[in-house]
Formats: C-alpha cells, structure tokens, sequence
C-alpha cells in the first residue's frame, strides 16, 4: 500500500496487513495512529489483510478482510469478507458473509447476507 487515511488523516506508508486494536492503528505489526471513537479507514494500494471495527475502503486489491462496518474494495478479493455492513467489491475468491447488502463480481465461495445481492452475470 502506497498510504492509509484514517478518520481523515492520511499517513504515507508501505506494508501489507492492516489490524486496528483498542484505537490503534497497527501496519504489520507497528502503531502508526492511535485513535479514539470510531475508526474508518481508506487505504491507497494493495492490501494483505484488514481487520478494523468500522468502515474500510480500498483503492486495490485486497486478501480477507474483517470489519466491523461496510467495506468497499475497488478491486479484487483473494480470501473471503466478513462484514457487519454493506459489501462492495469485485470478483472474490472465498465467501462473503455480510450484514448488508452485497454488490460484488464473481464469488468462488458461499454468499451469506443480512440484504440484496447483487454479482454480475
């Protein structure tokens, strides 16, 4: 990944798995912003993995990601998506477990949903 936004703040920064534990903001295994209240975060680039209570997005590709919001991927998923949101993403090659709805490319796995679903044909 190229930088990360959080809650408005971007932070130049290069690493592969993001993990956001008790408001700080680890990047393979280093804090880089301590935060409070709820946690959204953009992240520039491709991504590993993402775990996060809130909202995530990602301008890449990206492996699982675990949020406690909605994630929205503008790429493709290697892995599966567990979200307490809406999804919206590319192609994924594992399962997609959402609260919300889902828009999403082709899915290798099982889609299990709270809403709609949307795959392309």
């Amino acid at each position: 990944m190229k930088k990360i936004t959080i809650n408005g703040k971007t932070i130049p920064c290069t690493g592969s798995k993001v993990y956001i534990n008790n408001g700080n903001v680890f990047v393979d295994g280093k804090v880089i912003q301590e935060c409070s209240g709820d946690i959204n975060i953009i992240i520039d680039g491709d991504v590993n993995g993402v775990e996060c209570n809130g909202n995530v997005e990602i301008h890449g590709n990206a492996w699982d990601i675990e949020c406690g919001g909605s994630c929205n991927v503008k790429g493709n998923v290697t892995g599966y998506i567990n979200a307490s949101g809406s999804v919206t993403c590319g192609d994924v090659t594992g399962d997609i477990d959402a609260a919300g709805p889902v828009a999403c490319g082709d899915v290798g796995g099982n889609i299990n949903v709270g809403g709609s679903v949307m795959c392309k044909e």
